[in-house]
């Protein structure tokens, strides 16, 4: 295994830590609010044709953060991630953004233009492009009053049965699980998890790509869905993303987490999808 190099990068109002591995052309993989621990079984096999590099965003791991209470958007994200890869590289880079990652990577497209001259976004949840965005919306401001009234884990519940991740049986389970006690959340959220509820799920769920310049930017884009996810409500904003750019969606292997639980057949179209420019 190529050896694991770590960084801080002193940013206004946090302490941004990311990580390097391998040799080649760049490539970023970025979750949001995951951080790096998350992508280790992609990063270590792309690592063998890339310089893959993957970080804490603010809220998570270890990435400090000076203000705790600070609402946390993909814009904001998005220029974190800009200086990011200012220090590593003056070459434009490819980026894989999964998730919230990937609202990072279209925020960051369009806000430093020329800085990606790949980006795939995988499942990213952008809720204004679906037919029913007022009613998602509303579900998330909903989980956002279970965060207040209940705390994180009574929201992470809500949340998990919202999206659709845990399929039907899952889901099933879940539902018939004790409610967790609640615990009314801090006014300063003191862990990942309250960090995500109380500053960063609204808005990330409330972001607007600008769908203009993206269609005008150089940067090819590509908008992944995962081949198990199908009726999740990620599978569905990344195919309306497609479907507002004019690009067919790439099925990758896998659900939404396909790139830790199918980590080599993904990491392969991963690969297949980055040489097709």
């Amino acid at each position: 295994m190529d050896a694991v190099t770590t960084h801080f990068l002193d940013l206004p109002g946090a302490d941004i830590y990311y990580e390097l591995r391998g040799s080649g052309p760049l490539l970023a993989l970025i979750g949001a609010p995951m951080g790096a621990s998350g992508f280790q079984r992609l990063a270590g096999l792309m690592a063998a044709d890339y310089r893959v590099l993957t970080y804490d965003p603010r809220g998570s791991g270890q990435t400090r953060v000076a203000d705790r209470t600070q609402p946390t958007t993909p814009e904001l994200l998005a220029d974190d991630v800009s200086r990011v890869l200012s220090a590593v590289t003056d070459e434009p880079v490819v980026l894989f953004g999964s998730s919230g990652g990937g609202s990072t990577g279209l925020a960051l497209v369009t806000r430093h233009p020329g800085q990606v001259a790949q980006l795939v976004a995988h499942e990213p949840p952008v809720f204004c492009l679906l037919d029913n965005a007022e009613e998602e919306l509303a579900a998330i401001g909903q989980i956002y009053q279970t965060y207040q009234r209940a705390g994180g884990a009574a929201a992470m519940r809500q949340f998990l049965l919202t999206i659709g991740v845990l399929g039907e049986e899952g889901s099933r389970r879940l539902a018939a699980s004790p409610e967790p006690q609640p615990e009314p959340a801090p006014e300063t959220p003191a862990d990942d998890n309250d960090f995500f509820y109380a500053n960063q799920l609204r808005q990330t769920a409330a972001f607007r790509p600008d769908l203009a310049a993206l269609k005008a930017s150089p940067t090819r884009i590509v908008v992944g869905v995962g081949a198990a996810s199908g009726g999740q409500l990620a599978h569905r904003t990344g195919l309306a993303l497609a479907d507002q750019l004019g690009v067919p969606a790439v099925r990758f292997p896998g659900d939404h987490g396909g790139f830790a639980a199918a980590a080599p057949e993904f990491a392969d179209r991963l690969r297949q999808v980055l040489g097709d420019s």
